[in-house]
């Protein structure tokens, strides 16, 4: 501010106001800085809690591994996994698969179109894998995994005791359930990485991950069995 403006002040204090905001913009209500910050605690709240409630009150379910790249298995102090129910060409042979919203184009007006071989499920696609518990368990330690039964648009009510459904979504080219990435202590990565690298080379069925999945389908992971080996999260 320059000399004349500071003498102009001086001799008129009165009009001061037209340099200053005004008395309301000054004064922020309290629920504007309150509601923001509620809103975050909420999230940070939400998310934990949501895992909590499904490993409570979830049941125990037993997932089938496929083989993984070794090189693509561990990235940083990250497992990242695959399982049978991953795959599309394990869901495609079961009952309910092409109920899905598909992918394939229409047949043109007027023409015959043979029947496609290959149902290609649109993108995006949020579905539920029914999952039922073996029948016999034979191994005394590692758990036996459970068995996809149906494919289902909807969570299906009122399923037997020994079947749940999963929730999934498929990505355009396999399923995702959230439990493809695992964080490992630094102590033990390293260990449990060549131990998979080396049941997976052997016989794929001795690594196995054991999740909880909740009446809404959300699951959340347990442990991984390396061969006879369990390892908790």
């Amino acid at each position: 501010m320059n000399t004349n403006n500071i003498d102009l002040l001086t001799e008129n204090p009165e009009q001061t106001n037209l340099f200053q905001l005004p008395p309301e913009a000054k004064r922020i209500p309290a629920w504007r800085m309150w509601i923001p910050l509620l809103l975050q605690i909420g999230l940070i709240i939400t998310v934990p809690a949501s895992a909590v409630y499904t490993f409570v009150t979830g049941k125990t379910v037993v997932l089938q591994t496929v083989p993984v790249d070794p090189y693509d298995l561990m990235r940083g102090y990250y497992q990242v996994l695959s399982y049978d129910i991953s795959q599309q060409n394990n869901l495609e042979k079961l009952p309910g698969w092409k109920e899905l919203p598909s992918d394939n184009k229409p047949c043109p007006s007027g023409v015959v179109c043979p029947p496609s071989k290959n149902y290609k499920v649109k993108s995006g696609t949020s579905f539920y894998v029914i999952l039922e518990s073996p029948k016999t368990q034979t191994n005394a330690g590692r758990p036996q995994a459970w068995k996809p039964v149906r494919v289902s648009l909807e969570n299906p009510p009122n399923l037997p005791a020994n079947q749940i459904a999963i929730q999934g979504k498929y990505n355009g080219w396999q399923m995702e359930y959230g439990l493809e990435t695992y964080y490992m202590p630094e102590n033990e990565r390293e260990k449990v990485n060549q131990e998979i690298g080396e049941a997976q080379r052997a016989q794929r069925e001795s690594f196995v991950v054991e999740v909880k999945v909740d009446k809404t389908g959300h699951a959340v992971p347990v442990s991984l069995w390396v061969r006879q080996r369990n390892y908790r999260f």
